[in-house]
């Protein structure tokens, strides 16, 4: 599957009193992206768990940080879903500036693996990837 990306600004809260965005922050980036490449897939975690009864848990995560995010700073987050076995999804994420020269190409700041397991809504015990999920993951994204 191609990347997805998803635009955030850096705000007032993300950061710490150095105007640096503090490092559990990115992982809020990450997650926010993860979220919308599935809501581009045509699905939304709120009707995940209701039909069929799935949530997804992060089980793993790397992380290196490679540049500091300030204030005001335009980001893009990417990440590139891979199924891992029946019941997982592997997640490759970058989050890099985004830079205004046109020609210049973003800088990346950091760097994500994820794992998340689909999990019974009710039990929390690992469910099996439903097929449409499947597909999405090994689907063509729409032009």
């Amino acid at each position: 599957m191609s990347s997805f990306s998803w635009p955030v600004r850096v705000y007032w809260e993300d950061t710490d009193g150095g105007g640096v965005v503090y490092y559990a922050n990115y992982l809020k980036f990450l997650e926010r992206a993860r979220t919308e490449w599935l809501r581009s897939c045509g699905f939304s975690q709120q009707a995940l768990a209701q039909d069929p009864g799935i949530i997804f848990a992060v089980v793993n995560l790397r992380i290196q940080y490679k540049r500091p995010a300030r204030l005001d700073d335009e980001l893009l987050v990417s990440c590139e879903a891979h199924s891992q076995g029946a019941a997982a999804i592997r997640f490759a994420q970058r989050i890099a500036r985004r830079v205004p020269a046109v020609s210049a190409p973003a800088q990346t700041l950091a760097e994500a693996e994820v794992k998340v397991a689909c999990v019974d809504a009710g039990t929390f015990r690992p469910k099996r990837l439903p097929s449409f999920l499947m597909n999405a993951l090994v689907a063509p994204e729409p032009h």
